[in-house]
């Protein structure tokens, strides 16, 4: 196996990354070029459901490696948050039927209340899925957002903040996402990503870049190499941490998606070798 096989084994494309293509197409265009896994996102099998879904990807040569996304647990009423637990249970059976050992959160936040309020709201949401997913064995990682988006999708912004959350709830099953994109600029950054790796809850790493100058705050991400991110440097503090798992491609761009998939797709691999 030469190391450009091997390096594509561990190579995972987001299906979000690739969103014109249905969940069939980016199996098989995934599958063609060699690389190893997928993360699904929910919009990529919901009209098929997630029981098909899970077949149409044990049929492919790919590993699923997360479901996207879970969490939005902070809500101003009662009501709402035990509707929030319902559905974060629903995704953990839809994540077992799919055969995805891991669900992404983002958090959410409440923005009619403190920042403390909606980390104390998420942790208690994340400890009732508890339960069901030690019976299913779905891990649940939290992914701490950049402070932009504090308002509404996460109260949970660094990943100091996470690892806190994490080793408050005591669970294996629970643990931390790394997204450069949200955490390239914090100075702790590496000393966090060790501290996750020391404990063995670090569930994921993903990558793209932050462009200069950036045009939308959620949908103009870089492929890696068109912006400032030292993601070499980052994915090397993620390995020194012990962690052996896939490096996940995540990148909302409208450009991007306006583009040729499969020449965007090659893209993506020729900038996993040369900047990831």
């Amino acid at each position: 196996m030469t190391k450009h096989q091997k390096d594509l084994n561990k190579l995972c494309v987001h299906t979000i990354t690739t969103k014109p293509w249905s969940l069939e197409e980016s199996l098989e265009h995934y599958a063609a070029s060699g690389i190893g896994g997928i993360s699904v996102w929910t919009d990529a099998y919901a009209e098929m459901g997630p029981a098909k879904a899970g077949e149409l990807i044990a049929d492919s040569p790919l590993e699923v490696v997360s479901l996207v996304r879970g969490g939005f647990f902070p809500k101003a009423t009662a009501s709402e948050r035990a509707k929030a637990i319902e559905d974060n249970k629903r995704l953990i059976e839809e994540a077992a039927a799919l055969g995805a050992p891991l669900i992404v959160l983002v958090c959410g936040a409440e923005p009619t209340q403190s920042l403390s309020t909606s980390r104390a709201q998420i942790q208690t949401g994340i400890e009732a899925l508890l339960p069901l997913a030690e019976s299913l064995n779905i891990k649940l990682g939290i992914e701490p957002l950049h402070p932009m988006y504090a308002d509404t999708r996460s109260a949970v912004s660094t990943l100091n903040q996470a690892n806190d959350m994490t080793e408050a709830i005591q669970s294996p099953l629970v643990g931390v996402v790394v997204d450069v994109y949200h955490l390239w600029w914090d100075e702790r950054l590496e000393a966090e990503i060790k501290r996750a790796g020391d404990k063995d809850y670090l569930f994921a790493y993903h990558i793209c870049d932050w462009k200069v100058p950036t045009e939308d705050m959620l949908n103009d991400r870089g492929l890696m190499g068109e912006g400032c991110i030292n993601v070499p440097q980052i994915s090397d503090w993620v390995s020194q941490a012990g962690f052996s798992g896939f490096t996940e491609v995540e990148i909302f761009s409208h450009r991007h998606w306006q583009s040729d998939q499969s020449e965007f797709l090659e893209k993506i691999i020729k900038a996993y070798h040369t900047h990831a």
